[in-house]
């Protein structure tokens, strides 16, 4: 139960990071702005491991490990994710994104050996119907899009994030977590500042309270702690298990949407979350993972 609640405060507060995105995107570069979030995550991480005493990793795989992590959930989640919002609709992102989980079971399969039962995949298939039927009524919100490109970079973020998944799952367990994600963010922010120093203006932030808050909230509360949070739980629980949650991010989007903004309910809406909700509870029965026979 302790772990199912760490899941679901993870899953919250990545769904509050949309809102502060938009909050100070007007007052910074993307990238910039992305490459600001994963520095100060990565180092307020690490200067809490230093302040308990955490060791740092001493051999060249773990360091690997770590370095393919930050650029899978650091460089290409950040670079997609911050770039996608410029050229498709909320509800084509929201349904792509979503693909994760089931990228994530099929490569838990072949390198973490965790296999899904009967239940557990149907679970997974009616929580991305789900999402499908929440994202329906946005699939038009932005006409003139650019789908292909947009389509292109949130594919990126889901593959880097879906990668670095199993890779955290991996690692879990064997390094501190504060010292580990701390690690992969400033790692991974390193292409990302280069990326962004060759494509924008890093002096054309617009410091003001609204910025500030947002990168701070983004950093602090929907980085770094999301982070270590997650990396926490994977060293307890089945990658599938607990990645299957993340179809509970548009939910509680749409559940701020509904209580702070005085959107709708449809019966698409309604339907998809009934089914999401369902498929979350399949995966997670009892009995429903095993281990996949080694040949």
């Amino acid at each position: 139960m302790v772990h199912i609640s760490q899941i679901i405060l993870v899953m919250f507060l990545w769904s509050i990071c949309f809102p502060l995105i938009t909050l100070g995107i007007d007052y910074a570069p993307h990238l910039t702005f992305a490459t600001l979030r994963a520095i100060l995550a990565g180092i307020a991480l690490l200067i809490m491991a230093a302040l308990l005493g955490r060791s740092m990793p001493k051999n060249l795989r773990t360091w690997g490990l770590l370095s393919l992590i930050g650029f899978g959930a650091t460089t290409l989640g950040f670079l997609g994710m911050f770039h996608a919002a410029e050229f498709v609709s909320p509800g084509i992102a929201t349904v792509i994104a979503n693909i994760q989980p089931l990228l994530a079971a099929m490569l838990a399969y072949f390198f973490l050996q965790e296999r899904l039962g009967k239940w557990g995949k149907w679970g997974l298939f009616l929580g991305f119907a789900g999402i499908i039927l929440i994202a329906l009524p946005k699939f038009t919100s932005n006409g003139a899009d650019d789908f292909s490109i947009g389509t292109a970079y949130i594919i990126l973020a889901v593959l880097g994030i879906t990668v670095s998944n199993v890779l955290i799952k991996k690692l879990a367990g064997t390094v501190d977590a504060l010292i580990a994600m701390g690690l992969q963010l400033v790692l991974g922010s390193i292409p990302l500042a280069i990326i962004a120093w060759s494509m924008e203006d890093p002096m054309s932030i617009k410091w003001s309270f609204p910025f500030l808050f947002s990168l701070l909230s983004l950093s602090l509360f929907g980085t770094a702690l999301v982070y270590w949070l997650w990396c926490t739980v994977l060293a307890k629980v089945e990658l599938n298990k607990a990645n299957v949650f993340s179809f509970l991010v548009p939910v509680f989007g749409l559940a701020m949407g509904v209580s702070f903004y005085e959107e709708k309910l449809s019966w698409s809406i309604v339907v998809g979350t009934g089914l999401t909700l369902f498929g979350i509870v399949l995966v997670n029965r009892r009995q429903t993972m095993k281990h996949a026979s080694k040949p």
